[in-house]
């Protein structure tokens, strides 16, 4: 059990590091980030004040990292108002939304333009959020087959793919082996998408962000650093 559990910060160049400290009877000072981002550190109950600043400025450069890595996963596309000349993702290029009243219900891309057919009483919202999940089932799905054969020598099974809408990452795997992708995912460019399955991929092989972790997805991926940063910058 904890003793004490508070919210503390330090300041670390132009950055500010917020954590939750809490104390336990142990040896040494752990410090985690998480994927939302949240810092935790457990420290040990006889931890001085000027012990706990000394570890965390040394620890501040990694904690840095870990963040920014997390913030990579992290959605940006902004809410859309689902009006008419709003423009969408789809794939990585944009599609401006033509929303038209129909006897059914269909979406099309024709000539630069998402169109949305719709009845009046239907969402458009909606129908784009299950058109989207569904073009992402099959195209993540093609993906995984595609690039599953890469980790051929590391003897993994094809996992499981699960498409699940997440507010801060845009994939994760388990323990059990499934991997589960944002829908969102759908509107990164092709290059995006595949850089994602294979960082989930290599989890499979390697839990943790190590050296070793990030050699192996530079094997299969060289290029991965360019498609990561259209990831970060093109859904907007």
């Amino acid at each position: 059990m904890s003793e004490t559990l508070n919210i503390q910060s330090i300041e670390f160049g132009s950055r500010k590091i917020t954590f939750e400290l809490s104390y336990k009877d142990r040896k040494t000072l752990g410090i985690r980030v998480y994927p939302d981002c949240k810092v935790k550190v457990i420290a040990p109950y006889n931890t001085t004040e000027e012990k706990l600043e000394a570890k965390l400025r040394e620890k501040a450069p990694w904690i840095i990292k870990q963040q920014l890595e997390f913030l990579s996963y992290h959605p940006l596309t902004p809410p859309r108002k689902y009006i008419n000349g709003e423009t969408h993702l789809y794939l990585g290029r944009q599609y401006k939304l033509r929303i038209e009243k129909s006897k059914t219900n269909e979406i099309k891309l024709f000539r630069g333009k998402l169109l949305v057919l719709k009845k009046d009483s239907t969402s458009a919202k909606s129908l784009l959020s299950e058109w989207y999940r569904e073009k992402a089932f099959v195209h993540f799905t093609e993906t995984l087959k595609k690039t599953i054969p890469l980790f051929k020598r590391f003897d993994i099974d094809e996992p499981e793919l699960q498409i699940r809408l997440m507010a801060t990452r845009w994939g994760s795997c388990t323990s059990q082996g499934k991997v589960i992708l944002n829908p969102e995912l759908i509107k990164a460019p092709k290059g995006s998408i595949e850089y994602v399955i294979i960082h989930e991929l290599c989890h499979l092989v390697h839990h943790n962000h190590t050296r070793a972790f990030y050699a192996l997805q530079e094997a299969i991926m060289p290029d991965w650093k360019k498609w990561k940063e259209r990831l970060e910058t093109s859904l907007i």
